[in-house]
């Protein structure tokens, strides 16, 4: 068997490996997932599910995200539209994964996990399938915004970004970076990559509005998708 990402992370910890030997079983699980025979298992797992695996064994995520909501946010309505919109997706392979999605959105309410999302405004407003989609989606944010376990912050689009983004990048505590493309993600574990990116996380935090006034924010965007819905369905 091929350990998961998460699974391997585990039984580094468990064994107490230190920094070398860790970095060079996780780059040994890359080859053997890179290698041909792997090639078919690799198409039946939809973009996304390396991600969730790196989110699950992490105490501190901070998600930055330009296009597509946070996976973590995601009600199972649009991670299935994520899912599917994905190279070699099957109705099978998009099913088990939204719900193991979901499944792992449960680490939001652990005690002692620490979420830190920062959007910006165009994310709120790039949408898949319908109006009615995105109205349980913010439900779906505000309801996850109010969480003592959880930061959610929003760029507005009236204020500058700090740095132009490029794709959105979820660090998982202060080890590795999951970098996100059209394709599917990579992990970075490279510490001075990793650093870099800490620093362009934090640069989109402080431009970012959280608390009343993101909450202000979703509730306005949130009106704009209840008139079209209203406008379409009359």
């Amino acid at each position: 068997m091929v350990p998961s990402l998460d699974v391997l992370g585990r039984l580094l910890l468990a064994l107490d490996l230190d920094e070398s030997a860790s970095r060079e079983v996780r780059e040994l699980l890359v080859a053997v997932e890179a290698a041909p025979d792997a090639v078919e298992t690799s198409e039946e797992v939809p973009s996304g599910a390396v991600l969730d695996d790196a989110v699950r064994s992490a105490r501190l995520v901070r998600s930055f995200q330009c296009v597509v909501l946070p996976a973590m946010l995601q009600s199972a309505e649009y991670a299935r539209q994520v899912f599917a919109s994905a190279p070699y997706s099957t109705p099978e392979a998009v099913g088990r994964a939204v719900a193991a999605r979901v499944e792992r959105q449960s680490l939001l309410y652990e005690p002692g996990r620490e979420s830190v999302f920062v959007l910006t405004e165009a994310a709120l407003r790039t949408w898949p399938g319908d109006p009615s989609l995105m109205l349980a989606q913010f439900d779906r944010l505000l309801a996850v915004e109010s969480l003592s376990t959880v930061r959610l912050g929003v760029i507005p689009w009236r204020r500058a970004v700090p740095v132009m983004p490029r794709h959105g990048f979820t660090l998982c505590d202060r080890r590795a970076v999951v970098v996100e493309a059209f394709r599917g993600e990579r992990v970075v574990e490279d510490s001075d990559e990793v650093a870099a990116y800490e620093e362009t996380f934090r640069r989109f935090e402080e431009a970012a509005v959280f608390g009343r006034e993101a909450r202000e924010l979703l509730v306005r965007v949130m009106r704009e998708f209840q008139e079209l819905e209203d406008s379409t369905t009359h």
